[in-house]
């Protein structure tokens, strides 16, 4: 594997960052997980658009133009020949030293990853028959904290989720925030449909703004699906008639048991399979092309 590290695309064993570096020491840094398909990089321009925006938020200037790093991307694709490949771009403070202080850290490390991923084992089977959940104790980051909406380094808080998550049998968690709304997952956003009508949780709530999130709410309302954004709680998810998650490592994957609860009947619903459908025509006609 190539991986490009700070201008340069290197052999796998060669890509190192400093143990000084404020990315390692503290989750210091941004970062964006995109897909490419067929040769077409999906909402490539969203995804970064969304990485500079997390920079700014941490006063985390990046030293690459947006087409600049679009451009180092392709280039790391191309070094590794892939055509369908997940891509993770990380940008940390740079080395610094054991403080900190971000000003310590002159320069910024960047590296990009292109590669494979498999997120769930027997994926076949969970996209058709739907994942089971459970809601943890451990609940996400305040808005006035850590922001989720920041797409940062620091996935502790999603990480102990997904412990709780494992150690409960499940493969994925969904969290709730202080005030026990529903929030998301450690890795997607969660929808619910009940009577013709999508419901996912607000921005304002404290979640990330899902690229995948946003694909699919113009999507549904494309086809004319009405699609709402209140506050939600457990209740509103064990009694809804379908639930599904979004992400772009995830895609669409639809959900059929929550904390021991079937959803409906179930089975897949047939507006999550409508709104897979449609995704994937999506991300097979769109998207930056590139040659190898």
């Amino acid at each position: 594997m190539k991986i490009w590290l700070n201008g340069k695309i290197v052999p796998e064993e060669e890509a190192k960052v400093s143990v000084f570096d404020h990315g390692l020491l503290y989750g210091d840094g941004v970062f964006e997980g995109i897909r490419s398909y067929n040769g077409r990089v999906f909402k490539l321009k969203e995804h970064l658009e969304r990485l500079y925006r997390s920079a700014k938020a941490i006063m985390l200037e990046i030293p690459l133009s947006l087409n600049e790093l679009e451009g180092a991307i392709i280039k790391t694709l191309r070094a590794n020949n892939l055509k369908d490949a997940y891509i993770r771009v990380v940008v940390t403070r740079g080395d610094g030293d054991l403080g900190l202080d971000p000003a310590k850290c002159p320069s910024p490390t960047i590296f990009i990853i292109t590669s494979k991923i498999q997120l769930y084992p027997n994926p076949k089977e969970l996209y058709e028959k739907g994942l089971s959940l459970v809601t943890v104790a451990t609940r996400r980051n305040d808005i006035e904290a850590l922001n989720p909406a920041i797409k940062s380094l620091n996935y502790l808080n999603n990480i102990l989720a997904k412990i709780e998550a494992t150690n409960s049998g499940a493969l994925e968690a969904i969290m709730l925030n202080r005030d026990g709304y529903l929030v998301e997952c450690t890795g997607d956003n969660i929808f619910i449909a009940k009577e013709e009508i999508l419901c996912t949780p607000p921005l304002s709530i404290g979640i990330l703004e899902g690229i995948t999130r946003n694909v699919v709410i113009g999507l549904a309302q494309s086809f004319k699906i009405q699609v709402k954004e209140p506050l939600l709680t457990r209740y509103d998810l064990y009694n809804s008639e379908e639930v599904f998650l979004t992400g772009t490592a995830a895609e669409i994957i639809p959900v059929t048991k929550i904390d021991g609860r079937t959803i409906a009947d179930g089975k897949v619903g047939s507006l999550t399979k409508r709104l897979m459908a449609g995704f994937k025509r999506l991300v097979n006609s769109q998207g930056k092309k590139y040659a190898l």
